[in-house]
């Protein structure tokens, strides 16, 4: 009898440990949080994909385009994610005009600040936006 209460010990025991380090794989593990510069690998091209996505989500008839670049941040995980903290204007371009766009004067002037949380993938061209929130400046 107390052969079949030490195996179920030890079975439980395995048991608890296997689902332990099965949580453990699902945990996220932040390597490291910085500020980044937008000459860093990977960070231009996650604005070009944020401020494209931006303008086909957002219902302004006209494009915004970035005017200056506050702060960036890399966080890394099993992936990369970029906090980023723009100022925007609306500028002459409607949806799809994409080149020579002026920005707006007058009563269509309209300037934006945006914080932005974008998931990354680099190397399979993988990206996100998390979240977005946009205030007028």
């Amino acid at each position: 009898m107390a052969r079949a209460w030490q195996a179920l010990r030890l079975l439980l025991a395995t048991l608890v440990a296997l689902v332990a380090l099965t949580n453990q794989g699902r945990k996220k593990t932040f390597l490291k949080v910085e500020e980044v510069s937008i000459r860093e690998p990977y960070v231009e091209d996650t604005i070009q994909f944020m401020i494209s996505k931006f303008n086909q989500e957002n219902k302004d008839l006209y494009n915004f385009r970035v005017i200056r670049i506050l702060n960036i941040k890399q966080q890394i995980t099993d992936h990369k994610e970029y906090h980023i903290e723009v100022e925007m204007r609306r500028t002459t371009c409607q949806k799809l005009e994409t080149t020579n766009c002026k920005f707006q004067e007058g009563e269509l002037y309209k300037q934006i600040k945006c914080f932005f949380s974008v998931f990354v993938i680099p190397w399979f061209e993988k990206y996100k936006i998390l979240s977005r929130n946009c205030t007028d400046a």
